[in-house]
């Protein structure tokens, strides 16, 4: 536990969980460094399109699923004003937090604006696209969000968290994972272990499969398998906590295909044996085995003491 409240950058990699290859070394070096583990996810609705399931992944996260189902049935590009949709912000539910999102998806816009956040273009930063933007420049600027600037940790900021969502349907996924693997690595830099800012930085890097594609329920499948299809020695075994909601088993869990997730913060986290960005290597080694992805944001909100401690 730090001495004082977090500022946390959280990366999120829409379908790129797929795409990593061992040329992407940030990414491998941070997971190196880091506690890793699962989120699980609920099955996708049928005829579910793209831009739904981008803006439904990410209520998940944001344990804002009800609030994502009231604006479906207003239906999103509808939904302009708060008088016709009314949800708690997420300075409201988290004592206060200020929180800001950079994504060029206006599906997600529109929602995150309904849930309190500021919702900034990548434009707004860096006066650039993802595709010719340097990766220390954009790093610089999520930094001075969150009050780093020049290596010093100002006393406040205009963000207590900051989340970067990359992945838009219209473009590389395959360019994408390229900027995020830049970016990280100019992030790892700038926090140098021993630094005050590594220190105050929580760092969270999540990658998500996207749409399941055919055959991914047994290749990336989270449970242990040997006892699944025997009922007599799954008996002998206990439910797995994020099957569970209140003691209650979840209805809606979705075993394969989670999102990965790094979480980093010199001398607060944990660090596993995981040694590369991978879901094999997470599946094997990780720290944080599987939660719920309902439950990530009410964990990250605790380490900015925006959150009383959630589980163990």
């Amino acid at each position: 536990m730090a001495d004082q409240p977090s500022r946390a950058l959280v990366l999120y990699g829409d379908r790129m969980a797929r795409f990593l290859t061992p040329s992407h070394t940030h990414l491998h070096s941070l997971a190196s460094q880091a506690c890793c583990g699962f989120l699980s996810l609920p099955h996708s609705p049928p005829s579910e399109n793209e831009d739904g399931r981008i803006v439904r992944e990410f209520a998940e996260l944001l344990d804002a699923s009800e609030a994502y189902n009231e604006m479906n049935k207003q239906h999103l590009s509808e939904a302009k004003s708060q008088e016709k949709f009314v949800t708690p912000t997420v300075s409201q539910r988290f004592m206060g937090m200020k929180a800001a999102i950079v994504t060029d998806n206006s599906s997600l816009n529109g929602f995150c604006s309904h849930l309190g956040f500021t919702v900034l273009q990548l434009e707004d930063l860096v006066h650039s696209s993802f595709d010719v933007v340097k990766s220390s420049l954009l790093a610089s600027e999520l930094l001075k969000l969150l009050g780093f600037q020049e290596g010093k940790v100002l006393e406040t900021s205009q963000f207590d968290l900051v989340i970067v969502h990359v992945g838009s349907s219209r473009k590389s996924t395959l360019e994408d994972i390229e900027h995020v693997n830049g970016l990280v690595g100019e992030l790892i830099n700038t926090a140098q272990p021993g630094t005050g800012l590594g220190s105050h930085l929580h760092l969270s890097v999540l990658l998500s499969f996207g749409a399941v594609l055919e055959n991914e329920n047994s290749k990336f499948s989270v449970p242990d398998g040997r006892h699944e299809n025997s009922p007599e020695l799954s008996r002998l075994f206990p439910r797995q906590s994020y099957t569970l909601k209140g003691g209650i088993p979840r209805e809606n869990v979705r075993k394969h295909c989670p999102m990965l997730v790094a979480q980093w913060q010199d001398g607060v986290t944990r660090k596993d044996m995981v040694e590369s960005y991978s879901f094999e290597d997470f599946k094997e080694h990780g720290g944080n085995l599987v939660i719920p992805t309902d439950r990530y944001f009410h964990e990250l909100a605790f380490k900015l003491w925006k959150a009383p401690k959630y589980g163990a």
